[in-house]
């Protein structure tokens, strides 16, 4: 297709030039560029397809970015990037050094806020519109919040502030999951001009002056406006919470988004529209499998996705999902929960095959870790399917409601350490540093797909509270065995002895590896001729282990793919310290920074993560004359 409108649009302010008709050029125009850059680059698909003429609308109705457009969830913003001076950036999108699959205020003044995770835009524009008034800028601060995100508690926490605060601000609920028929869209685009109008409005406010002074008919009034417009929408709880409410109205419809955006700009106090949009609108097979074109990688537009020719290696997420399966199978007492993530975390076949115990609670990580607290307390086994980085979200409910009642909760911590292409918002570099420190929580670090499924196990056997760390995507391969065994609660295992002798030159090196850093580890230490133990336990820590590895070694480097500060090596040197063990530790984890996004391999070289990072750091650190160089082995 040729976008020769597109190319001429450099920023919001050329979409504001625009009729139209030529308006309605532009989101075919655009549609098609989506389609075409996420095809070559991967990325989210589905979401995007769908916010095309909202995305135009927008920024043809109000003064971006003097006016605040916060996104939610932001991966529904590649249209958004493209009209406001990103089109040419699009094939770096979600790679390393390019542009971010979410909004960032270091990436463009058009990104007011960054919503990588749900449920917050709300909030924001709230804050944003409160400063304005207290500024005295007449500027105007509009959420744009799915379905999804608008089930999550915190949305219905700023709505209930927003509703009482009096703020101008424009909160559009872009509804995916809702479907509207031609006749029932036709009355709505009516309907929708006629309650954002200004006739509405000021007849609305002289009934409620007539009727102040006789209470009675005022809420007589009141009740009779609610329901006939609870007749056709389904707006009274917006209502009540003190938003006027307009809609639904056709998300793809320019006609009727236009008109109703203008008259909601110019009014004061809290406003509510609600949008309905399809899922991968104008894609046909999109539009038929909105899950699958959630987030593919590169595919032929002409043939949509397609099987791979020779099967991917399995991942640590289909390594869970086997696993839950299988155990609840050997027992009637385990639930599986996710915020949300069911294809994410893994949980299609669970959800197939046990219903009745599988629980999506929607995008409501406090409410999930509660919810899962409460069927502990009564006996079962629940076992809670969640990001590390989404985990964060429960934090209170996970202290206050697992650990300190000891329940006997399973958390299976997906996305653990860097997560590549979503960078610094999915990563999950902390779980270690916050769980680690909380009494009666075990942590599990598995290093390849068999030991996670023998790990995940181990866990549930447990009568406190457990997580099982594991990363995305494949691991190193080693093949998963169906039996589950038990493994030895808190201990580690040796993976290599060095032989260096005492009396040889050179420091002998024992290298503590926790999770999948432990292949790179055993590779580095092939050149270095060092010790590698795979801790598999950050807490409890293996101490026997450690103290064994101090005494018999000159020095101690710890590996993880978490953060450093407060990780497993902090772990390491608290146990050195409590044993009245002094030898000099190394810890490589995660720096103090943010990880950007792009290739997960390349990002792990930059952290010194890789084998010759691993090797590279021990011999700047210590000063260890590396042994002969060996080509890397399979282990």
């Amino acid at each position: 297709m040729n976008h020769s409108l597109l190319q001429t649009i450099n920023d919001a302010a050329d979409v504001r030039k625009l009729s139209r008709h030529e308006l309605k050029q532009l989101a075919v125009e655009l549609r098609d560029f989506v389609l075409q850059s996420v095809s070559q680059t991967g990325g989210h698909l589905s979401s995007n397809l769908g916010t095309v003429e909202l995305t135009v609308a927008l920024h043809h109705v109000f003064n971006t970015p003097y006016d605040r457009l916060v996104w939610d969830v932001g991966h529904q913003t590649y249209p958004h990037k493209i009209l406001t001076g990103r089109r040419d950036r699009m094939p770096t999108l979600r790679q390393l050094g390019g542009i971010s699959g979410f909004p960032r205020r270091d990436e463009s003044e058009y990104d007011t806020f960054g919503t990588a995770h749900s449920s917050t835009s709300i909030s924001a524009a709230l804050g944003m519109a409160t400063a304005a008034k207290l500024k005295g800028e007449n500027r105007r601060a509009v959420a744009i919040i799915g379905d999804g995100a608008m089930s999550a508690g915190m949305a219905f926490e700023a709505l209930n502030n927003a509703g009482v605060s009096h703020a101008d601000m424009l909160v559009i609920l872009n509804d995916n999951d809702m479907s509207i028929s031609p006749p029932v869209g036709a009355l709505n685009r009516y309907l929708a001009r006629l309650m954002s109008g200004s006739f509405y409005t000021a007849a609305r406010d002289t009934a409620k002056t007539v009727l102040k002074n006789a209470p009675p008919l005022l809420e007589l009034a009141r009740r009779f406006e609610e329901h006939a417009k609870g007749m056709i929408v389904p707006g009274t709880i917006f209502e009540e919470l003190g938003f006027n409410y307009v809609g639904p109205i056709d998300g793809h419809d320019l006609d009727s988004l236009i008109p109703t955006l203008e008259n909601l700009r110019d009014k004061k106090g809290p406003q509510f529209l609600h949008v309905v949009t399809k899922k991968g609108y104008g894609y046909k097979l999109a539009e038929a499998d909105p899950v699958n074109y959630h987030g593919p990688g590169k595919f032929d537009l002409a043939l949509g996705l397609q099987k791979p020719a020779t099967p991917p290696k399995t991942t640590f997420t289909q390594v869970f999902g086997q696993w839950l399966c299988d155990m609840a199978e050997q027992d009637q007492r385990l639930v599986g929960i996710t915020p949300a993530m069911r294809e994410g975390s893994g949980m299609v076949e669970f959800e197939k095959r046990f219903p009745s115990r599988y629980h999506d609670v929607g995008i409501a990580e406090q409410h999930a870790v509660t919810f899962a607290a409460g069927l502990a307390c009564e006996g079962l086994k629940p076992v809670v399917a969640i990001y590390s980085t989404f985990l964060q979200r429960a934090y209170d409910q996970l202290i206050h409601d697992v650990a300190i009642q000891n329940l006997p909760v399973v958390f299976a911590l997906d996305r653990a350490g860097l997560v590549g292409a979503d960078g610094p918002t999915h990563a999950g570099a902390y779980d270690i540093a916050y769980l680690r420190c909380i009494p009666n929580m075990s942590v599990m670090t598995p290093a390849d797909e068999n030991e996670c499924r023998q790990l995940l196990y181990t866990a549930y056997l447990q009568d406190h509270p457990t997580a099982v760390r594991y990363p995305r995507g494949s691991g190193a391969g080693v093949a998963v065995q169906r039996e589950m065994t038990a493994i030895p609660f808190g201990k580690g295992e040796l993976r290599r002895k060095s032989s260096r002798a005492p009396s040889q030159p050179g420091k002998r090196i024992a290298i503590l590896a926790f999770g999948t850093l432990l292949y790179p580890a055993l590779d580095a230490a092939e050149r270095l001729d060092a010790s590698v133990a795979n801790m598999r336990f950050a807490k409890p820590l293996d101490v026997a282990l450690v103290t064994e590895l101090a005494r018999n070694h000159d020095a101690i480097v710890t590996v993880e793919e978490g953060c450093v500060m407060g990780g497993a090596g902090s772990a390491v040197i608290e146990a050195l310290q409590a044993a009245g063990i002094e030898i000099p530790v190394l810890t490589l984890g995660l720096p103090d920074e943010f990880v950007e996004h792009g290739d997960p391999a390349k990002l792990l070289a930059m952290c010194g993560l890789n084998a010759d990072g691993i090797e590279l750091a021990v011999v700047k650190r210590f000063g260890a004359r590396p042994a002969l160089v060996r080509p890397a082995v399979n282990h």
